[in-house]
Parts: C-alpha cells; structure tokens; sequence
C-alpha cells in the first residue's frame, strides 16, 4: 500500500515540475513570437520566430508526456508574470527602444526560463523525463547565449 502512495506522489511531483516548465515554455513561446516581430535585423527576427516554434515544439513533448502517465489535456497558457514581461517588450518597442532594448527584455525572459529548468533538474524525475529536461535544458542555454551574444554586439 505504501509503494502506492509514494508512486502516486512521485507523480504529482512530477506533473507539478513538468506544469511548471511548460508554463515557462508558453511563456517565452509567446514572448519570442512578440518580440521577434519587433525586430529590425532580419537575421535575429528569423532567430526569434524559430525559437517561438521550438518552445511549441517543446511544450508538446512535455505534454505527450504527462498524457502518457495519464493526465488529461493541459490547459497552460503561461504566468502573469510572463503576461507582464511581454507587455514591458512591447512598451519598449513602441517607445522606439530598438533591437538592443528588446534583446535585453529576451534575456531576461530566457533567464526565467534557465532558472526553471534548472528546479526542474532538481526533483526527483523518472529518467525519460529527466533526459526529455536534459535536451531542452541544452538548447535553452544555447539559446541564452544567442540572445547575450547579440544584445552584446549591439551595444558596442
């Protein structure tokens, strides 16, 4: 009866986990379409819109894996926080704050996102799902320093 128990609380530990990265992952979904539409340099725009599908693409594994452990559809739309966040990259562009700017506002989101994979690697995770957070983790950092690289050579 106990090893039950524990299953069953290792589950909701992990769906909490993989809840909370995805909500991060709708997120910066959502913020690299937003920003990306801001963007003059036709090179980074395309950066940022691919970026936005990955998220997507990303999303969609998690779920498909808390559908496999028996979970119904996931209704995650993202954080206030993140709603915030967007709305600040928008302000931005309108005030004519330019790619420097913006790319400051995507790193910020990008650390959020770092910072939730990382508590996420921190849990106790069955190894599927922990490998699944290991890839994505490695392209998010990738990606992190795509954005710093850039903002960077933008300001000098």
């Amino acid at each position: 009866m106990a090893n039950t128990l524990e299953g069953s609380t290792k589950n909701q530990e992990t769906e909490k986990v993989l809840l909370d990265v995805i909500k991060t992952l709708a997120d910066s979904q959502k913020g690299f379409a937003d920003i990306g539409e801001h963007l003059k340099d036709e090179t980074i725009k395309r950066f940022f819109l691919a970026e936005s599908l990955k998220r997507a693409n990303f999303r969609a594994e998690l779920e498909n894996e808390l559908h496999r452990a028996g979970m119904p559809d996931v209704k995650e739309g993202g954080s206030v926080a993140g709603a915030l966040h967007r709305s600040w990259g928008d302000l931005k562009a309108k005030l004519g704050g330019g790619d420097h700017s913006l790319l400051e506002t995507a790193e910020q989101g990008e650390d959020e996102a770092k910072k939730a994979y990382k508590t996420a690697l921190e849990s106790d995770l069955p190894l599927p799902v922990r490998e699944l957070l290991s890839t994505q983790q490695a392209h998010i950092l990738m990606s992190h320093d795509f954005v710093k690289n850039h903002r960077d050579a933008l300001k000098s």
